[in-house]
């Protein structure tokens, strides 16, 4: 009798221990995040199905408490850049000029930074935010100024293009919202 394949194998092992992976994962999480939990745990399954032992639940289990941390992980680190993010926007700020405006633009930025990589946001913050020079950021992200200047121009490039994928969050669509980004473009230059 021949050994099953990788995908004989994998099913075999879906059918036996997927109950059981939901399960952990529902006293764990709860039924919210449960569904992901498991099809994430048996998708590092599949990736992994070489290393998959015979006695495969524990393992499985061990995947599915690694998916959990990572997850919550994740959401810390959301939740936390949110709270950050919004500790930017002051009050005077939300009512000087055309607040709508203002306000529009400051939004599309902050969902720009969000979405760009945490080195990204540290090199465009470190430089406008916490207003150190390229030298000074240069030493806190371990490279020489010039990798510095080049990681940084292509960081701005990068959130240039995020905020104008955008067309409806900023008015004068495919701009890039000037007065927001202005100390990031005046300290980057």
């Amino acid at each position: 009798m021949t050994e099953p394949g990788p995908r004989d194998r994998f099913t075999a092992l879906y059918s036996s221990c997927y109950s059981r992976v939901y399960a952990y994962a529902v006293s764990r999480a709860g039924r919210q995040l449960a569904e992901e939990v498991a099809s994430e745990t048996f998708c590092v399954a599949w990736r992994r199905i070489d290393a998959v032992p015979d006695n495969a639940l524990p393992w499985l289990l061990g995947v599915a408490r690694n998916v959990l941390r990572e997850s919550y992980r994740a959401e810390a680190r959301r939740q936390s850049l949110e709270s950050e993010l919004a500790t930017w926007v002051s009050a005077e700020e939300l009512t000087a000029g055309d607040v709508a405006e203002s306000v529009a633009e400051r939004a599309a930025v902050l969902r720009g930074l969000a979405a760009l990589s945490d080195d990204d946001r540290e090199l465009l913050t470190l430089v406008a935010w916490h207003g150190l020079r390229a030298v000074d950021a240069a030493k806190v992200v371990g490279c020489s100024t010039a990798t510095f200047f080049v990681r940084l121009h292509r960081a701005r490039r990068r959130l240039e293009r995020t905020v104008a994928a955008e067309p409806d969050a900023v008015p004068g669509a495919g701009r890039f919202p000037s007065e927001s980004l202005a100390s990031v473009k005046e300290s980057i230059q």
